[in-house]
Order: C-alpha cells, then sequence, then structure tokens
C-alpha cells in the first residue's frame, strides 16, 4: 500500500468519523428527523448530478436498485435516523464507538447466520471488540447513559449491518455514484414520511453553529467521504480499503473531545484501543482469505 492509499484512508476515516460530532451538533438546534430529510435530499440531489456528468446512467440494474432500496432504508433511514434521534441525549463519542463495531457485527452475522468460517485471528478480533465495548459501557452506565438513546444506536448498528450484509456485491457493475445519490433520495423520502408522521416539530435555533455542522455532515461526510472510498477502493480494492475502519472509534472521540469538550475516561480510552485492535485483527484476516 503506497502512501497516497494511505492518506486516502486516513482521510476517509477522519470524515467518516467527523460525522458524529456535527450530527450531535445539529441535533442541538434542530429536530433531528427533519434535518436528516434535508441532508439526504441534497446529497442525493448533488450526487445524481455528480454521476450524470461523470456519464454514469439512470438504468440500474435489478442487484443495484435493490441495493438502493436496502441501503435507502435500514442504512439511511434506520441507522442514521436512529443516531440522529438516540444523539439528543447520547454523547457523540459513545455513539462513534457503537457504530464503529459495525465490522465486528458484519463477522459475527456472517458466520452465524451465513456460515462463513473464522480464522483464529479473526475471533480473536471479535473477542477483543466486544470486551472493549462492554468496559465502555460499563463506565458509562455507572454515569447514567441514557438507556433509550442508547438502545437506538444499538438498533442502528444492527440496521446497518443487516445492509451491509445484504447488499454485498449489488452494487457491482458500474453507476456507483448514481446508486449513491438515488439510495440518499430514498432515505431522505423516507425520513420525510417519519418526520410528518411523527409530527416532529420544526423549532429551529437558527446559529452559525447549525449552519456550520449542517453544510459540513452534507457535503464531508455526506458526498466527499463517499467519493473518496469509491476512489480508494478502485486503487488498493475494497477488502485492503475495509481496513482502515480500525481508525475510525479513535478519530471519532478524539473529535467529539476536542470540538464538543466531551469528557473522556481513562477506560474510554483503553476500551477504544482494545476495539481498534479488534476490528483491525478481523479485517487482517478477512485480507488474508485466498481470492
Amino acid at each position: 500500500m503506497d502512501l497516497r492509499s494511505i492518506i486516502m484512508g486516513v482521510a476517509f476515516s477522519l470524515m467518516w468519523s467527523s460525522a458524529f460530532t456535527s450530527a450531535r451538533i445539529i441535533v442541538t438546534y434542530a429536530p433531528p428527523i427533519s434535518s436528516l430529510a434535508l441532508r439526504f435530499i441534497i446529497s442525493g440531489l448533488l450526487g445524481v448530478l455528480i454521476a450524470r456528468l461523470l456519464g454514469q446512467t439512470w438504468r440500474l440494474t435489478r442487484p443495484q436498485l435493490r441495493a438502493c432500496i436496502i441501503l435507502g432504508i435500514c442504512q439511511n433511514a434506520l441507522y442514521l435516523g436512529l443516531y440522529f434521534v438516540a444523539m439528543q441525549t447520547i454523547e457523540a463519542s459513545l455513539a462513534v464507538i457503537i457504530a464503529s463495531t459495525m465490522p465486528l457485527l458484519v463477522a459475527l452475522a456472517s458466520w452465524i447466520f451465513l456460515g462463513e468460517r473464522m480464522a483464529p485471528l479473526a475471533v480473536s478480533g471479535l473477542l477483543a471488540g466486544f470486551v472493549g465495548v462492554a468496559l465502555i459501557m460499563g463506565t458509562r452506565f455507572s454515569g447514567g447513559v441514557d438507556p433509550f438513546g442508547l438502545t437506538l444506536c444499538i438498533i442502528g448498528a444492527v440496521a446497518l449491518t443487516v445492509a451491509t450484509l445484504s447488499v454485498r456485491g449489488a452494487t457491482s457493475g458500474g453507476n456507483f455514484m448514481m446508486i449513491v445519490g438515488l439510495q440518499m433520495l430514498i432515505g431522505g423520502a423516507a425520513l420525510t414520511v417519519a418526520a410528518v408522521l411523527g409530527t416532529e416539530q420544526l423549532v429551529i435555533d437558527w446559529n452559525w453553529k447549525l449552519l456550520a455542522a449542517f453544510a459540513w455532515t452534507t457535503l464531508i461526510p455526506g458526498l466527499a467521504a463517499t467519493l473518496l472510498w469509491f476512489k480508494l477502493v478502485q486503487r488498493i480494492s475494497a477488502t485492503r480499503a475495509a481496513t482502515f475502519h480500525f481508525l475510525n472509534p479513535f478519530l471519532g472521540v478524539v473529535a467529539a473531545a476536542l470540538i464538543l469538550n466531551e469528557k473522556l475516561h481513562t477506560t474510554d480510552l483503553i476500551g477504544v484501543a482494545v476495539i481498534m485492535a479488534g476490528i483491525l485483527a478481523v479485517q487482517l484476516s478477512r485480507r488474508a482469505k485466498p481470492a
């Protein structure tokens, strides 16, 4: 892996991890579901525009169309929708730690439901990752974490895992940016319906922090990170690119501490280090599999 690929991978992880800090700012000043719906509509329209400029077509294969619907509902509406609601009472650092366990959950679900064999390195990484989560949760529960918000985060992580497993290989065949744009629009439409049916009140405290956070989460984690990930996968393959996921817990808690002044305990740092090691072990074991 060359230096440029490493820089791209770290930049992607930094962008992805920062989304939780900006989301925490957004839900402090605006309704979560409506804000996220607007973000996806804007990102989706920009994504479709970029796709058309790249010469990509509206005509998707049936697997690609299925991927758009599953990602739009499970990833955008359920996973991120639940996280936005949860972060009204859950700190961004805890939210990003739970979300970062997705590679561990995917490995566990692949073993349980798909019958994939796990190498000893992957088993060790899986156990280490969940030990790290348990360590952090024990400290947070003693500190009075909101159980409802925590439950929403866990359900959201499961929804993301389902989406990831359901669309494996379905986005191949080109039109990647078009798929990204359309699944964002589907997510935005679903969230709009949820906001209307849930009678969410549009009470907004307009200020520069809200506008800056909304612009950041729409353009950087929403679009720039997606484009960067696509380029990285093209450059070094999806399996190698996924190795950078191990950076997400650390970068996420650092962003929350620096920008939101969230307190970090010693057990948080130890737990994050253990989770990072677990994710890295799981991803390295997948790279070691024969093609």
